[in-house]
C-alpha cells in the first residue's frame, strides 16, 4: 500500500466537493478505482468518468494513471469520486472566455447523433445539423472521428447547454477571402473564374471566393437569346473586371471583353470591290444596315440601293432579306463597311448585255438587225 500512496498525500477528512489528486489503482468495465490517500479506496463511475458517452472504464482510463477528481458522495466506507466533474469545472471556464473573446475551439467529433454531431470540449458539446456546414448535409456518417474548428454560438452552464457551429467558421473565413478579392481587384483586370449558376439575365462567376456577374449582354459580341447556350456550369473562363462595388460587395464581369471583336481584323477578311453577301438587319432614313459577318454590319446609303430612284429603303428591301453587295470602302478603326447593292445589280445588268450581245454574235445576227427588220414590218402594215 505504501508503493501505491506514493506520490498520494494523506487524507484524514473529506468533504463532497473536494477536490482531490488520486492514482487509478484497478479498472473494471463499469467504474474504476482510485488512491486518494483516504482510509478507503474511491470509486468513479463509469457515467462520472467522460463527459461523453464511452462502452467501458477502460476507454479513458488505465491502471497507474494520475487524475484529479471531485468527492461527489462520502460515506463511511465509499467514496464516489467524478473525473467528469473536474474537467467540466475547468472547461466551463476556458468556454467562457473563449465565447466572449468570440474565438474558435478545435474539437473532435465524438458521435452522430440524430440532429446533428456531439463534440468533446471538456464538456459534452452539440453542433445542430443546420450549422455543420454553409451547405446541406445529407449524410454526417463521414464526420464521426473528424476535428473541427467551432464557434460557440450558445453557452448556458445551468442548463449544460453548449450549442457550437462549424458553419459561422466557415462563413467568416469565407466573408475574408471576399474582402480580400474585393480590395485586391482592379478593373480592367483579366482573372479566371468557375461559372457557379446560370440565370435567365446572366450568369454568376466566381473568382476565389466571391461571386461576379457576366450580364448577358457581355457574354458574347453577338445576340445572346440564353446564357446556357454559351456556358455551362462548372466551365472555367477569363473575364474581365468592368466594375467593383465595395459596400455592396458587387463585381461586374465581361466574357465577350476578353475575346476578339467582330471587327478585329475585318480588313484582312473583307477589302474593297469584294463582293459580299449579307442579311439586312435593319432600315433607316437614309438607307440599310447589313450583316456581312457575325456582330459586322456595313451601310447601304439609299443611294446605293437600287439602280433606280426610290423614296425609301422599305420599297426595295425588308429586313433578314438576303442580298449581295460590292464593297466600297472598309475602316476598321471606325467600325464602318460602304456598301453598294447598285453596283451589284449595274454589273449584273451588264454581264446580262454582254452575253446576251455574245449569243447574237454567235446566231449570224445582230441586234440592230432585229430591230431594223421589227421596224421594217411595222411600215409594210
Amino acid at each position: 500500500m505504501e508503493e501505491m500512496n506514493q506520490g498520494i498525500s494523506e487524507i484524514t477528512e473529506l468533504n463532497v466537493g473536494d477536490i482531490v489528486q488520486g492514482k487509478v489503482v484497478k479498472v473494471e468495465e463499469k467504474h474504476a478505482l482510485v488512491d486518494i490517500g483516504y482510509k478507503v479506496e474511491g470509486i468513479i463511475p463509469i457515467s462520472e468518468l467522460s463527459p461523453l458517452r464511452i462502452e467501458t472504464a477502460s476507454d479513458v482510463v488505465q491502471e497507474g494513471d494520475e487524475l484529479k477528481l471531485q468527492v461527489t458522495k462520502l460515506e463511511d466506507e465509499e467514496v464516489v469520486l467524478s473525473k467528469k466533474a473536474v474537467i467540466a469545472e475547468k472547461a466551463w471556464e476556458d468556454l467562457q472566455e473563449t465565447y466572449e473573446a468570440n474565438q474558435t475551439i478545435e474539437a473532435t467529433v465524438k458521435d452522430v447523433v440524430k440532429g446533428g454531431l456531439v463534440v468533446d470540449v471538456g464538456v459534452r458539446g452539440f453542433i445542430p445539423a443546420s450549422l455543420v456546414e454553409t451547405y446541406y448535409v445529407e449524410d454526417f456518417t463521414d464526420y464521426q472521428g473528424q476535428p473541427l474548428t467551432l464557434k460557440i454560438v450558445e453557452l448556458d452552464k445551468e442548463q449544460n447547454r453548449i450549442i457550437l457551429s462549424h458553419r459561422a467558421v466557415v462563413e467568416e473565413e469565407e466573408q475574408k477571402n471576399r474582402q480580400k478579392v474585393l480590395d485586391d481587384i482592379k478593373e480592367g483586370q483579366e482573372i479566371e473564374g468557375t461559372v457557379q449558376r446560370i440565370t435567365d439575365f446572366g450568369v454568376f462567376v466566381d473568382i476565389g471566393g466571391i461571386d461576379g456577374l457576366v450580364h448577358i449582354s457581355q457574354l458574347s459580341h453577338t445576340h445572346v437569346e440564353k446564357a446556357s447556350d454559351v456556358v455551362a456550369e462548372g466551365d472555367k473562363i477569363t473575364v474581365k473586371v468592368l466594375a467593383v462595388d465595395q459596400e455592396n460587395e458587387r463585381i461586374s464581369l465581361s466574357l465577350k471583353a476578353t475575346q476578339p471583336g467582330p471587327w478585329d481584323k475585318v480588313e484582312e477578311k473583307i477589302a474593297v470591290n469584294d463582293i459580299v453577301e449579307g442579311t439586312v438587319k435593319r432600315l433607316v432614313n437614309f438607307g440599310a444596315f447589313v450583316e456581312v459577318l457575325p456582330g459586322v454590319e456595313g451601310l447601304v446609303h439609299i443611294s446605293q440601293i437600287s439602280t433606280e430612284h426610290i423614296g425609301t429603303p422599305g420599297e426595295v428591301l425588308e429586313p433578314e432579306q438576303t442580298v449581295k453587295a460590292k464593297v466600297l470602302d472598309v475602316n476598321e478603326e471606325e467600325k464602318r463597311i460602304s456598301l453598294s447593292i447598285k453596283e451589284v445589280e449595274a454589273e449584273k445588268t451588264k454581264e446580262n448585255i454582254k452575253q446576251f450581245e455574245n449569243d447574237d454574235d454567235q446566231s449570224g445576227f445582230q441586234l440592230g438587225d432585229v430591230i431594223g427588220d421589227q421596224l421594217d414590218k411595222y411600215k409594210n402594215e
